[in-house]
């Protein structure tokens, strides 16, 4: 017989008790995740991975990623054509979609919700914000051709590939009923409303949300790719990684999302759970920062590449949470190379300082926030550094005290994690590492973390804005790639050391579950029992 979440066991689910059932209901998927940076429901305020698992669900855009290959897939558009120039991209919406309210999903929703997006200035407008989209060219930028054609004009020389990877993402992708915004507009472009509400054409609506305790999406019966097999998905808040784990082996949740790593160690070992551990975006990296003398000095930079454990710190410390990583690429990203091979080795790393004229070390201090898998991998990093003379005080704080050092270019050496990534496109790492083009203290381009580190390099910086105009798909990867080896030759200041890789766990019956929190949908989602 097929049960319901209704009534009390709704209210024991959210009390955090579980009701008496030994498995969750056949057609209702139930996750697990930690829902505290999850703010709003508006697409144009959001931020963090967690506001983007829930409106993915309920919103749907242009285009998507797919999960495995990364390579951009139609979704709200049938097609799309890239102008020779590659100054344009032309959109072929599907005929007969509609909004969950009813009302048809034409061009005019697409440029309304792209527009809103930048005039609303929060954060899912940087992306845009960044390739030159402003409030000044939105006219020019954004064009209704017809009901079913609309054309996005790049406001400056780029790669047209990337802007279509920034619309794949809920919040700045997400297409609104601009019918139904502007029925609840108060001046406010519907802020208000959205907040608590959506407008959207995805496989769910959103049912109830309440913060910090859980969100219900209810099926969307007239889904353009066909209704779900699930009927609701219940969205808990449950940031506990033990309470994760029991409502797991108990058969009260589907799917973790925000569990730790002896957790997860252990439900690797139940028969019955799949823990599966996909890509993620950017680094976990050691940066040195130029305004020290030392660390300015190539060789030392060298040295360091050979003083951090990469197998030990990914195999003991980050497992689930990151791989081995040395270059600046993601390694889903076209024109990746594979790594270049670096080890764990003293004895070479103090030849480097020796030739640097350090021969006997130096003292420093090393930066790093207080969240325990980074500060065990900063004592691993503090012991290799140790056996080549190297004297590293670590300094702790929270991301505000740490990274705010860092924007402050006060710091000697930080590990951080970061590096661009989202969009699978060596562009969104390199501007992130590497580009940096005004060193000076006043330009304040706090967003480069290049700049962070007082790391500038005209060669660099030339060759990634001509390798992202560069039109020839294959001329472009070998640009990149040549970046890459320039990397590796120069010694930039930021050394990445594991890649990061995001890790959940679920019930084996359950199939169709995408991990990566940046494309999670679960239109797809199946029960086998």
């Amino acid at each position: 017989m097929r049960t319901f979440i209704t009534g009390v066991a709704l209210a024991a689910l959210m009390a955090g008790t579980a009701p008496s059932w030994a498995e969750t209901p056949d057609d209702q998927l139930i996750v697990a995740f930690d829902m505290t940076n999850v703010l709003t429901m508006d697409p144009a305020a959001i931020t963090g991975g967690e506001a983007v698992q829930i409106l993915n669900n309920v919103y749907d855009a242009l285009v998507e990623l797919d999960p495995k290959t990364k390579e951009l897939r139609p979704r709200l558009a049938e097609s799309w054509e890239i102008a020779e120039d590659n100054m344009s991209v032309t959109f072929t919406l599907r005929e007969g979609v509609k909004f969950a309210s009813g009302n048809p999903v034409t061009a005019r929703d697409v440029k309304y919700s792209f527009e809103r997006v930048m005039k609303m200035g929060q954060a899912q407008a940087s992306g845009l914000m960044s390739r030159g989209f402003s409030v000044d060219n939105l006219d020019a930028a954004f064009e209704v051709v017809d009901d079913t054609h609309f054309r996005l004009t790049l406001p400056e020389p780029g790669d047209p590939k990337l802007i279509l990877m920034y619309l794949a993402q809920a919040g700045v992708g997400s297409i609104l009923d601009s019918e139904l915004v502007k029925d609840h507009d108060d001046g406010d472009m519907g802020a208000a409303w959205l907040t608590n509400n959506a407008a959207g054409s995805g496989a769910f609506t959103l049912g109830q949300w309440r913060a910090n305790e859980y969100v219900i999406l209810s099926r969307n019966d007239t889904f353009w790719d066909g209704a779900p097999e699930m009927k609701r998905v219940l969205m808990r808040h449950l940031p506990e990684s033990q309470s994760q784990r029991l409502g797991l082996e108990q058969g009260d949740i589907d799917v973790g999302f925000s569990l730790a790593v002896s957790d997860l160690t252990a439900l690797d070992k139940e028969e019955g759970i799949t823990v599966e551990t996909v890509a993620s975006s950017g680094f976990y990296y050691l940066a040195a920062s130029m305004n020290n003398e030392i660390l300015a000095n190539q060789k030392v930079r060298e040295a360091l590449r050979y003083l951090i454990d990469y197998e030990g710190i990914n195999n003991a410390i980050l497992p689930y949470f990151g791989v081995i990583r040395q270059g600046s690429v993601n390694s889903d990203a076209f024109g990746a190379l594979p790594d270049p091979g670096y080890t764990l080795d003293v004895e070479k790393a103090k030849g480097l300082l020796a030739e640097a004229g350090y021969p006997d070390g130096f003292s420093l201090t090393l930066r790093v926030i207080s969240a325990q898998e980074f500060l065990s991998a900063a004592t691993a990093i503090q012991g290799t550094l140790a056996q080549a003379g190297i004297k590293a005080e670590i300094i702790t704080g929270d991301g505000g005290q740490i990274y705010g050092a860092m924007r402050d270019r006060k710091f000697d050496l930080l590990l951080g994690r970061g590096g661009g990534g989202q969009q699978p496109h060596p562009d969104s790492n390199l501007r992130a590492l590497v580009y940096n083009p005004d060193n000076s203290q006043e330009a304040g381009l706090t967003n480069y973390q290049s700049w962070r580190t007082a790391y500038q390099d005209e060669e660099l910086n030339a060759a990634i804005e001509a390798a992202l105009v560069e039109k020839d798909h294959d001329a472009q990867v070998e640009d990149y790639q040549q970046i890459q080896y320039m990397i590796d030759q120069k010694v930039t200041a930021i050394q990445p050391f594991s890649e990061r890789v995001v890790t959940a766990a679920y019930q084996s019956d359950v199939s169709g579950v995408i991990i990566d929190p940046w494309i999670t949908r679960f239109e797809d989602v199946t029960k086998d029992r």
